[in-house]
């Protein structure tokens, strides 16, 4: 029987109709879509609630801060049989009335020679270029100089309004802080109080052979994250009053606010803190009497001396040692990402990470040279053969 043969106009329509139907797409494709619009989606819900709450959060971390700080200070008196929750509140307590009696005391005056200062800076950068005009030969101009620190009359006058604001900014400020005081108190003595109950119930998400390792890290951090915060608020306070001291010795303006600067920003500023913490200080001695200048820096020099050789090494015996390259970049990222606060809380996230990291990580021991020849020393200053 013959073969029945196509007529080609009924192939040209089915070749028609295979070109004209639309082309499906793969499964895949449509759920990589709907993952990458739901990806950016969350990213930006994420986003905009961090800026949203990023005040909240910066509190909430200074209170968890606060909290381990004060954490050896509780610990022991628990150990003495009171409970941790009054030993936290007696701490608390403790603080409070020590920050009320420095506001009593010095309040007034530190607020005034603040504002002072803030006005007088033009002022003293002016007669400081002038002295040093005269006696190297040189032809600074004293405008470019307080223009290039941005002390412009503008910028001044903002910053005394801002530290000297009207009848309605001063009841508006006092709320604010009086607020976020008392949240900061309140957040704080919960984490202390019940730090232990918070390490239990965490403990408790996870398996019983991981229990243990999460246990170990949450008081290495904790240990060692506040051991060098106090450490740090410790020698801060020390080196406020030996500076404060001398300055009022010395009779140099605006002592306290001065006082204030060295101590804070020469153990909270890694590697520069201490010649930066210095330097205000000089400078405004330098504007009255070069003599004072030099003295103002001769004591900064011996007391940096006997606190690196007697003091700290006293006050940071339990502390971990964070290098300096390491914790200056630490606080550089912490300024790029979260501004002041990144920059107060770097060090302690830091010191909190390399202590987990010195716990449980493993140093091998170096290998010999191609030479046949060993190294002579280990990172840590060790020699070589006492490693092995």
């Amino acid at each position: 029987m013959p073969d029945q043969l196509v007529p080609p106009t009924a192939g040209r329509a089915e070749a028609e109709t295979e070109a004209g139907a639309p082309r499906r797409l793969p499964p895949w494709f449509r759920r990589a879509v709907v993952f990458v619009l739901v990806a950016v989606a969350v990213y930006q819900a994420v986003v905009w609630a961090f800026l949203s709450l990023r005040g909240f959060l910066g509190l909430l971390f200074l209170a968890w801060l606060f909290a381990v700080s004060i954490e050896p200070v509780v610990d022991r008196l628990a150990r003495r049989g009171l409970r941790r929750g009054a030993a936290t509140g007696l701490v608390l307590l403790a603080l409070v009335l020590l920050t009320a009696g420095f506001v009593a005391a010095f309040g007034t005056l530190l607020v005034a020679q603040l504002v002072d200062l803030v006005a007088a800076l033009p002022d003293v950068v002016r007669t400081v270029v002038a002295d040093v005009n005269l006696r190297f030969g040189t032809d600074l101009a004293p405008g470019g100089v307080a223009e290039a620190l941005s002390l412009t009359p503008e910028r001044l006058q903002d910053l005394v309004g801002r530290l000297a604001p009207g009848v309605v900014g001063v009841v508006t400020s006092v709320v604010g802080v009086v607020f976020q005081f008392f949240t900061f108190l309140l957040f704080g003595f919960y984490m202390s109080a019940q730090g232990p109950a918070l390490r239990s119930t965490v403990s408790r998400r996870f398996p019983p052979r991981q229990q243990q390792v999460i246990a170990t890290v949450w008081r290495i951090a904790v240990d060692k994250t506040g051991g060098y915060v106090l450490s740090r608020l410790v020698l801060a306070v020390i080196a406020s009053v030996v500076t404060g001291i001398a300055l009022w010795v010395l009779d140099v303006p605006f002592w306290l606010p001065l006082a204030l600067w060295t101590g804070l920003v020469s153990q909270f500023v890694p590697t520069i803190g201490t010649y930066l913490a210095i330097v205000l200080p000089a400078l405004v001695a330098l504007a009255g009497d070069p003599l004072d200048a030099l003295w103002v820096v001769v004591v900064g020099t011996v007391y940096q001396q006997v606190e690196n050789y007697l003091v700290a090494p006293r006050v940071t015996a339990r502390t971990v040692a964070i290098h300096p390259a390491v914790a200056f970049g630490a606080v550089i990222v912490g300024t790029a990402l979260f501004g002041p606060l990144g920059a107060l809380v770097s060090i302690p996230v830091v010191a909190a990470v390399e202590a987990v990291v010195d716990t449980y990580g493993h140093r091998y021991e170096l290998v010999e040279a191609a030479d046949g020849e060993a190294a002579d020393q280990e990172p840590d200053g060790t020699s070589a053969a006492t490693a092995r």
